[in-house]
Order: structure tokens, then C-alpha cells, then sequence
């Protein structure tokens, strides 16, 4: 998988995790691996059996030969501490880098994937979406958690240019006008 570009990973939400607090309730974060960049969501707290995170993530790499797997461990906030371990859940993202390069971009819509527990059962959900942009077919730009990160610049992959409409400033306002 040689060849650079940058792989955005949308952490989405997580139900029906495991408690890992005795006493009061609940907050989690996530941590985010994947080859030498290691990321740590907010904290969330659990409303109705289900974590909200949604938050973007941006892993760029100009070479990602060896890397083929996201991790992404679940933690809990103790009451002075953070780290009680919930869950985690390994996914292979050799596919997703090879079609995005090969095509020069590739989105998967955010999926449910197991949370595996120490003992190797799983118990839970987390949801994680993907979006893969191979070098020089555009840049992510915007996220707070990366210099570069979210709004694509260039044109779509397909090469097709988004159309704008415009209309005169009267237009509008003579419409509005209409509409009051």
C-alpha cells in the first residue's frame, strides 16, 4: 500500500456498552490508533443506553505500506481518574486504503462494529465512519484536531464540477418581499 494520503475516521456514538463505574454515572472517551498517531476523544456522557461523540479524526501518512488496522479503545472516567477500560475493536482498513488510492477517494458511511472485551466477548456497538483521500486528489482542511482536516478543496473524484446557482441580490430580496 505504498503511496500517501489521508484517511479521516468519524467517530460516531456507542450503545449498549459495558459499566465499568460502581458509583455515579457513566462518561467515556475513545482512543484512536492507528501507526505512530494516536488521538483521544471528549468525553461523553451516556443519555438512553447510547455515547455521542461525533467527532473526525485525520491519520495522514505520505506512506502506508505497513499500516492496515485502526484501533480504537473505549475508556471510562473513574471518580479522580481516567482509564477504566470498556472495550475495543480492531478494524482493518487495508481496503478502504487501497480503493481510495486506486480511485483517489473513497467514503464509508459510518458502521457498527463490535466492542470486544478483555475476555474476548463482545458486549456493544461503537460506530465509526471513513473517508479515505489519496495524495494529490485533494486536501482536508478545518478540523481542530488536525492542521488538515474536513473540506475538500478540489473537485469531487469523478472530475464533475458542483454547479452554483446565482441570482441577483434583488431577486432574493423581491422574493422574500413576496413571501411577508
Amino acid at each position: 500500500m505504498k503511496g500517501g494520503g489521508a484517511l479521516e475516521v468519524l467517530i460516531v456514538d456507542a450503545e449498549d456498552i459495558r459499566h465499568t463505574n460502581v458509583l455515579g454515572k457513566p462518561a467515556y472517551y475513545a482512543i484512536l490508533e492507528c501507526g505512530t498517531h494516536v488521538y483521544r476523544t471528549k468525553i461523553s456522557s451516556e443519555e438512553d443506553e447510547k455515547v455521542a461523540w461525533n467527532e473526525k479524526f485525520i491519520f495522514e501518512y505520505s506512506d502506508w505500506k505497513h499500516i492496515n488496522h485502526l484501533k480504537v479503545r473505549i475508556m471510562d472516567t473513574e471518580m479522580f481518574t481516567d482509564g477504566g477500560f470498556v472495550g475495543e475493536t480492531m478494524i482493518h482498513i487495508g481496503g478502504i486504503i487501497t480503493e481510495g488510492k486506486d480511485s483517489g477517494f473513497i467514503e464509508v458511511k459510518p458502521s457498527p462494529y463490535n466492542v470486544v472485551l478483555e475476555d474476548d466477548t463482545y458486549k456493544g456497538e461503537i460506530k465509526i465512519g471513513f473517508r479515505f483521500v489519496a495524495s494529490g486528489q485533494g486536501c482536508l482542511k478545518g478540523s481542530k484536531n488536525h492542521p488538515k482536516a474536513l473540506k475538500y478543496m478540489s473537485a469531487p473524484p469523478n472530475g464533475r464540477q458542483f454547479k452554483q446557482s446565482k441570482r441577483p441580490k434583488k431577486a432574493r430580496s423581491s422574493a422574500l418581499a413576496k413571501s411577508n
